[in-house]
């Protein structure tokens, strides 16, 4: 054998085999169950086996996947994912991913890879304008959210402490800094200022109002209170739709305290901000177009798979004064004629895949106005389901959002409140084990909740309505009253 390479019959069976793959996902993706229960142990058995020698015939291999990993995989591709934020990815990118992997290119020099790093340069600037950033705005594509967080946090950090040297002289003998967020702040935030050596002392959580929408009183107070124990406060983070509810902060009045207080303004928009390219919801954004980095994700309202998170900052001299560092065996300038963008010189990876490449070709694919109208059914479909859960005798409305998120309770026939949640409590794993929908749970303000994400252009009023009935048909199991949907 001269290569790893197959005979190209061989490799064109294989090829027409994982397509039939493919296709068999989307022939029965109606009924695609939100998870495979298994237990851990099971699971792990299957893949118990020793270092191989000598490889296994590749058509026996590909029967292997379609049993035990595309067979099993949670739902994420049909209509009956509720938990956390999970898209169901877009065919035009199956297909960009296929070829991206085919001609395998490093997307960190502009030359070893020149179509795809101007491309990822274009939708950046695509990016730009559909969040009304400068023209000039640089960014970067990430994994997802906790990535593109950091990468926004780590610029900021560089560039607020520029002067002193910090980016050399690290943080010995810093002033502490400190970092302004609601209590509803995704917890990669947390991870983030700890990797900065920020650390979550100097985390400030501020309280939210009903809506969990930070108070805007409580934050102006603490930072009045951390300038008069000495402190710096450095930077001020925004919620462009949280996680928990879809909360929108007030991003208008956050970038006006930014200002009066000289802090960096970063927005955690990794949810919701791609969901201002909606015309009746860009006020709602008011302000975000202020801030000097944004974290959003393509792989939730571009429906692109995982993963697809982005960075976007207003100028790229932002991401080359934090991340470039000269090497010689890194060196083009003798062949830039300075047009060329090095991604390794604005960002901190040096291998790279090409993330933006599906992004573009879902975009090219499928044009904004398609794009726009799947987000919009999936808010649509969300205050759908509140307009179920408040109609119903046996459901109560926790928090509702002007995004696709909707957090309730099963109460039954139910009236202690401790009884409820106790009772919601073990309805999740319950519902887990059926497996017909997947949903989690989660904490609002100390009670717990149900909470349904839509962010999936496959979903239907009619598996809204079935979501529902099966909640009610597991819960009826748990309490003793057996009822079969159909």
């Amino acid at each position: 054998m001269d290569s790893l390479d197959f005979q190209e019959a061989q490799f064109k069976a294989l090829l027409d085999k994982s397509s039939e793959l493919v296709l068999d996902r989307f022939r029965s993706i109606d009924n695609l169950k939100g998870y495979h229960y298994f237990p851990q142990q099971e699971v792990a058995g299957w893949f118990d086996e020793p270092l191989p020698e000598q490889g296994m015939d590749a058509g026996e291999l590909l029967e292997v996947v379609q049993d035990k990993i595309l067979g099993t995989a949670t739902g994420n591709l049909g209509p009956h994912m509720y938990a956390y934020v999970m898209s169901g990815g877009n065919q035009m990118s199956i297909l960009a991913e296929k070829l991206a992997a085919t001609i395998n290119q490093n997307q960190t020099k502009w030359h070893l890879a020149p179509a795809l790093n101007e491309i990822e340069r274009r939708v950046i600037r695509w990016t730009a304008q559909l969040l009304d950033f400068p023209a000039e705005s640089g960014g970067v594509l990430v994994s997802g959210g906790s990535a593109a967080n950091l990468t926004g946090l780590t610029v900021g950090r560089n560039l607020f402490f520029e002067k002193k040297d910090i980016r050399k002289k690290g943080l010995f003998r810093q002033q502490p800094f400190v970092v302004y967020a609601s209590e509803e702040v995704h917890s990669c935030v947390d991870k983030s200022v700890e990797l900065l050596g920020i650390g979550t002392d100097h985390l400030r959580k501020i309280e939210t109002d009903a809506h969990f929408k930070i108070r805007l009183d409580l934050l102006e107070q603490q930072i009045a209170l951390d300038l008069e124990q000495g402190l710096q406060p450095f930077c001020l983070i925004g919620n462009a739709g949280t996680v928990n509810t879809g909360a929108i902060d007030d991003l208008d009045a956050l970038a006006v305290l930014a200002q009066k207080y000289g802090l960096w303004y970063h927005v955690d928009g990794a949810y919701g901000a791609l969901a201002r390219i909606l015309d009746s919801l860009k006020s709602e954004y008011r302000g975000m177009e202020k801030a000097d980095s944004i974290a959003l994700d393509f792989h939730k309202w571009f429906y692109v798979p995982f993963e697809g998170g982005c960075t976007l900052v207003r100028s790229w001299d932002h991401l080359k004064r934090t991340y470039f560092k000269k090497a010689a065996y890194l060196d083009t300038e003798l062949a830039n004629d300075g047009n060329r963008l090095e991604y390794n010189e604005h960002y901190f990876q040096l291998s790279r895949n090409a993330k933006a490449f599906k992004v573009w070709m879902t975009i090219k694919a499928y044009g904004m106005e398609k794009i726009r109208a799947m987000i919009q059914k999936d808010i649509d479909l969300a205050q759908y389901l509140n307009t179920l859960i408040t109609a119903a005798d046996d459901f109560e409305l926790v928090a509702d959002s002007k995004l696709a998120v909707s957090c309730f309770r099963y109460i039954g026939n139910m009236s202690s409140k401790d009884e409820i949640e106790a009772f919601n409590r073990k309805l999740m794993p319950k519902l887990e084990k059926d497996g017909r929908v997947f949903i989690m749970g989660t904490t609002l303000k100390g009670e717990y909740a149900i909470r349904a994400c839509f962010i999936n252009h496959r979903k239907t009023k009619a598996t809204t309505e079935y979501l529902l009935e099966i909640i009610r048909e597991v819960a009826h199991k748990l309490q003793g009253k057996p009822e079969t949907v159909e």
